[in-house]
């Protein structure tokens, strides 16, 4: 598997991308995003209501999100986002950015390729109940059992030609890391 600068963990919500993005990213001196650090005041607001966000809310957010592995891979520093890119369509912005690989012109008026962001997928996945078992033991973050719902409704798993791996939320943090780790090899 090719080295990737970037690596995506993604889930729905209690599917413990934060804890395993952060603690990947300490063990390999990687950078670490939480997407959720990213919504605008008007996306917490709306999940704060129990609202689902709909693409309108999402898609400028995730152009922000690409925006910023750009940034750090072209500069030479490997991140770790963890971001519930429930959809592939997010997925792909993540990667390309809103308008697909966009062409700009260097100074000499040839057209360049954009880089895309070369992004290993980790897909944590578990059940709805032991997922909604983790989420009324969290404290500080609110997700109703109807959100988590609209999240399993809204879920593509990523499939092939996608550059992922999909690991069990069943497993321990150790056994997840380790996992990851081995791919990342």
């Amino acid at each position: 598997m090719a080295a990737s600068g970037a690596l995506l963990v993604m889930g729905v919500s209690g599917s413990g991308k934060s804890t395993v993005g952060a603690l990947l990213a300490s063990q390999l001196g990687w950078k670490f995003y939480d997407a959720d650090d990213y919504h605008p005041e008007e996306n917490r607001m709306k999940m704060g209501k129990g609202i689902p966000l709909n693409d309108q809310d999402r898609i400028p957010w995730l152009c922000n999100l690409h925006d910023i592995l750009q940034r750090d891979v072209a500069s030479g520093q490997h991140v770790i986002l963890a971001c519930s890119a429930l959809k592939k369509v997010y997925r792909d912005i993540l990667i390309q950015g809103k308008d697909g690989a966009r062409l700009k012109c260097d100074e000499s008026g040839k057209e360049e390729k954009l880089a895309e962001v070369k992004l290993l997928v980790v897909h944590l996945t578990g059940s709805f109940e032991v997922i909604s078992g983790r989420l009324l033991k969290r404290k500080g973050h609110f997700m109703s059992p109807e959100l988590l719902q609209s999240q399993f409704d809204t879920l593509e798993p990523p499939s092939a030609p996608e550059n992922f791996i999909q690991i069990s939320v069943d497993k321990n943090l150790s056994e997840i890391i380790a996992t990851i780790m081995e791919t990342l090899k």
